[in-house]
């Protein structure tokens, strides 16, 4: 059984001046922190799902060929092919929590809670609307940093794989209602 440990969040947030909406999750996971880059479960649909929204091609993750015949994607061209995702779609990606005492990557277990510097965002990029990933990131949001921000923020499912009640074609379409071209 996992053991409660203070962990600070490692990597940055993405973002530039032309950021509109801001995605946030709760906090990187196991995975994620290891792979220092959001969303590093490859049974996650997070990246599925932008893809779907934004009408492109699912980044690779690291081991995944590039295009069909070519070498796989290493780490640094998995994140690279991600960021430049969001980016593209002036979509920006962070994490409600700085820091906190977690347990493996349960956001049920989650306290001790140090909100992000939400200010390295907003203050550059002029964010028009919030989304959270999933009613944990919303909570959190609603606790820490609406008021800082300013923007209520529209929750939705969360496309981790323990949330098995939503398909990936539901999310989609859920995350399209908000997000989609």
């Amino acid at each position: 059984m996992a053991e409660y440990r203070h962990i600070e969040h490692s990597f940055d947030p993405v973002f530039d001046e032309r950021s509109r909406i801001l995605v946030l999750g709760s906090f990187p996971s196991v995975l994620s922190r290891a792979n220092a880059f959001f969303y590093g479960n490859p049974q996650n649909r997070f990246w599925r799902v932008i893809a779907a929204c934004t009408g492109e091609v699912v980044p690779p993750n690291e081991g995944d060929p590039l295009v069909p015949g070519a070498p796989a994607a290493t780490l640094a061209q998995s994140i690279e092919a991600k960021r430049a995702l969001l980016i593209r779609h002036r979509i920006a990606l962070w994490d409600v929590i700085e820091s906190c005492d977690i347990k493996g990557s349960s956001d049920a277990s989650i306290k001790n809670v140090v909100p992000a510097r939400i200010e390295r965002i907003c203050d550059v990029a002029p964010i028009e609307r919030v989304v959270v990933n999933g009613a944990t990131a919303g909570r959190l949001y609603r606790r820490y940093l609406e008021a800082r921000v300013g923007i209520e923020a529209e929750v939705l499912p969360s496309t981790s794989p323990a949330n098995a009640s939503w398909s990936l074609e539901r999310l989609i379409a859920r995350w399209s209602e908000v997000l989609g071209a």
